[in-house]
């Protein structure tokens, strides 16, 4: 059996003020320099109990939750008549399964941290999208380690934003921008949070 490491947190995930107001200010930027249609239908991967889902719904026809945890996903399922449109749930792991689905975008908000091989990640994105499709990435500036309590599953201490541009131009994309996205200060520190977006050709 897949351990889910969130399992413990799911039910006061949403509670965290910080983490609500972070996941506003990703979604604001994502609407800030995506081109939304409403017919579009979105990934949200690592899409959790749905923060982003949340703030992306009211711009698009359809968005499709794909997390590999169980417990997230039932909070995400339990206020899914929240969402201003019409959601999928997904239980998957992409790092081992594929979804026979194409997207007109992907968008995530601190999940590859906790995927080991982005380069594949990445890779597999680009191939479920539509032409012109984007991707539209929030994670963690580098940092040193500190900004989890515990470090299970987290592969990358945030990421260098040239590095992380190196690895999406190689999986195919172009125009690949970064902007900041939202500051997290924690008691240890003060966090950036980047968005990244990039288009398939």
């Amino acid at each position: 059996m897949i351990k889910d490491n969130f399992e413990h947190k799911s039910k006061s995930w949403d509670m965290n003020s910080r983490r609500v107001k972070n996941a506003k200010s990703i979604g604001e930027m994502i609407v800030k320099n995506i081109n939304l249609k409403e017919n579009f239908t979105i990934m949200d991967f690592g899409a959790g109990t749905g923060l982003l889902t949340y703030f992306i719904a009211p711009y698009v026809s359809k968005i499709t939750a794909v997390d590999n945890s169980p417990s997230m996903l039932l909070e995400f399922q339990n206020k899914q008549s929240e969402f201003r449109c019409k959601t999928f749930i997904v239980e998957k792991d992409l790092n081992k399964e594929d979804i026979d689905e194409e997207f007109d975008g992907i968008i995530s908000s601190m999940t590859i941290h906790h995927i080991e091989n982005i380069e594949k990640l990445f890779e597999k994105f680009y191939s479920m999208l539509t032409p012109n499709g984007f991707i539209a990435i929030a994670d963690l500036d580098s940092e040193n380690g500190s900004f989890h309590s515990d470090n299970t599953g987290v592969y990358h201490y945030g990421f260098n934003r040239q590095e992380l541009e190196n690895v999406v131009k190689k999986a195919g994309f172009v125009n690949v921008k970064f902007n900041l996205a939202s500051n997290i200060n924690k008691p240890n520190g003060n966090f950036t949070v980047f968005l990244m977006t990039a288009f398939k050709i």
